[in-house]
């Protein structure tokens, strides 16, 4: 009886010293990585659907607002990518200005607003719109520019450039290079003088 003991001992021992040997050589374990902050970077830390953001200057004025469908936000990174955005942007005197495109980026820190693809920049107030593909605005300097070109209407004028700048405060536009536009005349009054 005691051999049979001693075998049953002998057997539990192998078979525990076996399955913690397997446990500590099993592949499928949780193993310890490092983690790669540039990937982390890059992963999104929230992602709405029919999303509104608005951004306020040290004062507390309104500065922009942004709507979109989509918005893909990365913290370590403020960066926040959107899909068919409306951004309204206001001027000093709280002025809206209105801006559109197929997509765009959005820099939470530094209010730096992107817009690429069919961008259009709006002043209703001054019933004129901007065109271009690459639109760039600065949130706190409230400027914005296209090195890419655009057209500048206001019906029935349109003047086309290389180049443009734009100062919401001032309700200043600057074309650059290659400017050119129509501009037709005023129309003559139909009364005849006596």
């Amino acid at each position: 009886m005691g051999i049979r003991v001693k075998k049953r001992v002998w057997l539990t021992g192998l078979v525990i010293t076996l399955g913690g040997l397997l446990v500590w050589l099993d592949p499928r374990a949780p193993q310890q990585r490092e983690v790669d902050p540039e990937a982390q970077a890059q992963e999104p830390g929230h992602v709405l659907e029919n999303a509104e953001i608005t951004l306020f200057g040290e004062d507390g004025t309104l500065q922009q607002s942004l709507v979109a469908p989509r918005l893909v936000h990365t913290p370590q990174a403020a960066m926040t990518h959107v899909t068919s955005p409306r951004a309204t942007l206001f001027d000093s005197e709280q002025r809206e200005w209105l801006a559109i495109a197929d997509t765009g980026t959005l820099n939470m820190d530094s209010q730096a607003l992107t817009l690429a693809g069919s961008a259009r920049l709006l002043a209703p107030d001054e019933g004129w719109q901007l065109d271009t593909d690459l639109l760039h605005y600065d949130g706190l300097e409230r400027h914005a520019w296209s090195d890419t070109p655009v057209v500048l209407q206001q019906p029935p004028q349109r003047i086309e450039a290389s180049r443009m700048d734009v100062w919401l405060d001032d309700s200043r536009v600057s074309l650059i290079d290659n400017v050119r536009g129509v501009h037709p005349p005023a129309p003559q009054s139909s009364q005849e003088s006596p």
